[in-house]
């Protein structure tokens, strides 16, 4: 056998103090990457984001749905950007849900920097009514808004922010509508002009301001006119108010159903329009009508009438 070919010996005590170089190197290398991280992190400080619900707007709301509007701010304390990758709502009113939904990669807030994230949701009364039966139309109804945010910050991670407010919604009724009486103010067969007192019935467990209606008028099967008014009156909640409007028309276009008013008669009549009104909620549009009713000519006393009578 020649020298080349004789295996080498090492010593056990030399084999483990190589052994344990190379060990102390590595943890000394790992020790120093999670120092410099450590280091890094309390530098730069990263922290958690804080959210709150800001407001809720209702820009739209009519008797078929509510437009909600929900603003979310949102602040991050870190010099990065954050995405928010998810938003979960929902809207419920003691504890019943009215709505909910998920919107996915909702943007990312800057740096350093606050963002207001906009939640669109929108409320089907006929859903709500035909899912909840005691909840009826005219009435105010609680509601809360939940809100979980959902971010990815660096070195923290995944985290999720949950959000609630509350607040009142309503539940739009149309008014009831009555044209008592028809005045004459001036008459002739080219041109009259009479004055339509109307009683507004508010259905609704909230005030109404109004501020303009159109309308048109039938007298049986004849048209008589109609109008677009500013017109300004507050109708009470559950109460009934008396508005006066006047309207022109010529008499001698219609038939029957007009001259058996003139002669004393109850005339039947068909009215429709809108009411713009305010509300506690926002304005809101709301359509009126009446068919089937049936008015009378309310005399001066120039023509021998009260002005006064009911």
């Amino acid at each position: 056998m020649s020298t080349s070919d004789k295996p080498e010996i090492v010593k056990r005590g030399e084999e483990q103090k190589e052994d344990d170089g190379k060990g102390g190197f590595l943890n000394t290398v790992k020790g120093f990457i999670q120092d410099i991280g450590e280091k890094i992190e309390e530098t730069v400080g990263f922290g958690k984001p804080t959210a709150d619900v800001s407001a809720i707007h209702i820009p739209k709301i009519n008797l078929e749905k509510a437009d909600l509007v929900v603003d979310i701010l949102i602040k991050n304390p870190n010099p990065v950007p954050i995405p928010l990758i998810d938003i979960n709502y929902l809207v419920e009113s003691d504890g019943r849900k009215l709505v909910s939904g998920l919107i996915p990669d909702s943007g990312t807030i800057h740096a350093h920097g606050e963002e207001t994230v906009k939640i669109p949701v929108t409320l089907i009364y006929d859903d709500i009514k035909n899912t909840y039966a005691d909840i009826q139309p005219g009435s105010i109804i609680p509601y809360k808004v939940k809100v979980d945010l959902i971010v990815d910050v660096p070195v923290i991670g995944r985290i999720t922010i949950p959000l609630e407010k509350t607040g009142e919604i309503p539940i739009p009724y149309k008014p009831d509508i009555d044209l008592e009486k028809i005045q004459f103010q001036s008459f002739s067969f080219e041109e009259t002009v009479a004055i339509l007192h109307l009683k507004l019935d508010n259905k609704n467990d909230f005030d109404l301001g109004l501020n303009a209606l159109d309308y048109e008028v039938w007298l049986g099967d004849d048209r008589i006119g109609g109008a677009d008014l500013a017109k300004s009156a507050k109708i009470e909640k559950g109460g009934i108010s008396s508005i006066d409007i006047p309207i022109t028309f010529r008499p001698k276009d219609f038939g029957s159903a007009l001259w058996d008013m003139m002669r004393g008669k109850g005339t039947g009549y068909t009215m429709k329009g809108h009411i713009d009104v305010d509300t506690p909620f926002g304005a809101m549009k709301l359509p009126i009508s009446k068919e089937g009713g049936t008015t009378r000519l309310k005399k001066s006393k120039e023509d021998g009438g009260d002005d006064d009578e009911d």
